[in-house]
């Protein structure tokens, strides 16, 4: 049999998925059909896996890798059928169930060992088995028992990672209960039982027991929030008072992670696995499916122009996609520097929990309100205590600060993905291409510490201490960590949101003893290194044209060049879609400012981009105090260019508090 040929994005190809106009419930499923389609030719021949392009590796095996790529669309399909909704390739899948659980066909998928991927992929499986009966009534009985056998009861007495995977377990044994399967109801509730020990107030969730603080969006749209809400809906008449406190908690958080999206449809990224894009704005239609009633000043138009304005900008990413037209390992483009170790070719189809919102029916008033903005209904500036975030909106930049969050596991690029000072919708965060010198670290957001000569750098991953404090009279909320890039380096960062009269500014301010001599690098947003004529890269900053950048970008060939610095009263700024800059408010330290050209790809968003950055050194036994002044005017409708830099000649002032702090 030929295989059969798929989509082929050329050059300049436009993916179906960005030609559908999304306005209501029906453009959205039809924009899930344009994320199943392409995966046709990548079905196994017996349609038990599916191999996304890529061919790249994870810390699992292959079978399990091609689990995956089976699997995770079936919550976008589960949620399409269960809604009314319907697909020309259903019975692929179903097909594959049946394949992948039977141990005598050779696409069989294995029982799991412990901790196993596998047992990631029960999740969507139990499901789709309890949303969608089609998929359940269409096994014959030594069917069913294949995938009793396989699904739940094959892992409830297996060891799991003691994290947010306790839930798939849950869904696994859900799965099979409401198809009247072979399943226990013990497994079940020891599960959910100690997942509420993770439970911390405010309707947050640790992803993990006591001693890791870790509340990224896997506590809420990747599993946590958005699991206890589907629990809540399918098991709610067997456990009204679980489901009641799922919901409950469900009220509380999204007055907070309300706060995670802007009015262009963008979310902040943070945190691990961001790779799963689209799937950060599940949380609100699980809100919706849930039947939860929305806290004010929450409304379902609000929701809605969450979801959908997202959809909406993913739509405007075309790099997203492999010229057959599968999700890549990436962001907005195709980047393995961003990836985690077990994000496999069909990871990102994780991406298809966005899609819960198809289960709400259509007389719902998420689908029949008006989409409209949360934000004019938000305080712009929001303490977050229990993810350790002060959020703002001040300016027209939708951006958190951060303190006191690590991956509690080794994690490439987690200094970036946690441990950076500020995360922005419009800017996102940079991850280390390589580990040598300030243009392999593009080190946004970050401050690093280097003892030789500027070779390798050390930033926050782990604070001593970080907590919510507050300054001036009670009135300013600031995030302060003690840290430690070295044994005998100790850094306090005082974190400082913007203020009304300069919106666009936040301060750091680094106290730093040290007891050797370190090289320091203080770094503003990344932005996009890229002219709009030409896609050249920024010349000087030319007022005609309102972009480029002060000082002159040097390079990391020719560092001496003076036109490359300037000092750090005057900061380095750079101008494309909008301006970031950095400046040395403090007295008695000489700081120089310059652009680092850091590595292509280690932005998620911007595959090149300029780093504006605060540099010196700090002799062995000084102690010295930073106080960096971080500008960022994000461009976006109704911003005129000429007024990128508007804010730019008037820095904050140092708070008399914090002159009081210095002094003392």
């Amino acid at each position: 049999m030929e295989p059969k040929t798929g989509l082929v994005l050329g050059y300049n190809g436009t993916h179906p998925f960005s030609k559908v106009k999304i306005t209501d419930r029906a453009s959205v499923q039809e924009l899930l059909r344009t994320l199943l389609d392409p995966l046709e030719p990548f079905f196994s021949p017996l349609k038990a896996r599916v191999k996304c392009p890529g061919a790249t590796a994870v810390r699992f095996d292959q079978t399990a890798s091609e689990v995956e790529g089976i699997c995770r669309p079936l919550w976008g399909l589960a949620c399409l059928l269960a809604g009314g909704g319907d697909y020309h390739g259903t019975e692929w899948w179903i097909q594959g169930i049946k394949s992948g659980t039977d141990p005598e066909n050779p696409e069989y998928w294995g029982y799991p060992r412990d901790n196993d991927q596998r047992m990631v992929e029960m999740c969507p499986l139990g499901y789709a088995l309890a949303v969608a009966p089609v998929i359940w009534q269409s096994f014959n009985e030594k069917e069913r028992e294949n995938v009793e056998n396989w699904l739940g009861n094959s892992i409830n007495e297996k060891n799991m990672p003691n994290t947010n995977w306790l839930w798939f377990r849950v869904f696994a044994n859900l799965g099979l209960k409401k198809n009247g399967g072979k399943f226990s109801q013990e497994r079940l509730d020891r599960d959910i039982e100690h997942l509420n020990t993770f439970y911390r107030g405010g309707g947050w969730s640790n992803d993990g027991p006591e001693g890791i603080h870790q509340m990224d969006y896997y506590s809420s749209s990747f599993a946590i929030q958005f699991l206890q809400l589907l629990y809540a809906k399918l098991a709610g008449e067997d456990e009204p008072e679980r489901a009641a406190e799922f919901k409950k908690r469900a009220q509380t958080v999204a007055l907070d992670l309300i706060h995670y999206y802007d009015n262009e449809g963008r979310s902040i990224p943070f945190g691990r696995s961001v790779g799963y894009r689209f799937a950060m704005v599940s949380f609100w239609g699980a809100l919706a499916y849930a039947g939860v009633e929305l806290p004010e000043p929450l409304t379902w138009g609000m929701v809605k122009g969450v979801v959908l304005r997202h959809l909406r900008w993913w739509q405007t990413q075309p790099d997203i996609w492999s010229p057959s037209g599968t999700l890549t390992i990436g962001y907005s483009y195709p980047n393995m520097y961003m990836a985690e170790n077990y994000n496999s070719p069909g990871s990102p189809y994780w991406a298809c929990l966005a899609f819960i919102c198809l289960a709400v029916p259509a007389s719902h008033p998420f689908w029949t309100s008006e989409e409209e903005l949360a934000s004019p209904a938000l305080p712009a500036i929001k303490e977050l205590p229990h993810p350790g975030h002060i959020a703002s909106y001040l300016g027209n930049h939708c951006m958190l600060l951060s303190s006191g969050q690590a991956c509690s596991y080794p994690m490439k690029g987690t200094h970036a993905k946690y441990g950076g000072f500020a995360y922005s919708s419009a800017y996102a965060y940079s991850v280390p291409p390589g580990l040598f010198t300030l243009e392999q670290y593009a080190l946004a957001s970050q401050l690093g510490f280097s003892d030789d000569g500027g070779e390798y750098w050390k930033t926050r991953r782990v604070s001593e201490y970080a907590g919510l404090e507050h300054r001036g009279d009670g009135k300013t909320p600031v995030l302060v960590s003690i840290w430690k890039p070295f044994p005998d380096v100790t850094v306090r960062t005082t974190l400082i949101p913007p203020a009304p009269e300069t919106p666009n500014w936040h301060l750091r301010v680094h106290r730093v003893e040290a007891g050797r001599e370190v090289m320091t690098a203080d770094g503003s947003f990344a932005i996009c290194n890229q002219r709009a004529a030409d896609g050249r890269y920024l010349d000087p900053y030319d007022a005609a044209t309102c972009e480029g950048t002060f000082p002159r970008i040097i390079g990391n060939y020719d560092l001496a060049t003076p036109a490359g610095w300037s000092t750090g009263k005057e900061g380095a700024y750079a101008v494309s879609k909008g301006a970031v800059g950095i400046k040395a408010l403090e007295t008695g330290v000489e700081r120089a400012a310059n652009l680092v050209n850091a590595d292509p790809n280690s932005n998620l968003v911007e595959s090149r981009t300029v780093i504006p950055t605060l540099q010196h050194t700090i002799k062995a036994g000084e102690t010295v105090w930073y106080v960096s002044a971080i500008y960022a005017k994000p461009s976006g409708e109704g911003v005129p260019k000429e007024t990128y830099l508007d804010g730019w000649d008037n820095p904050p002032r140092i708070p008399e508090w914090l002159k009081a702090e210095i002094g003392a």
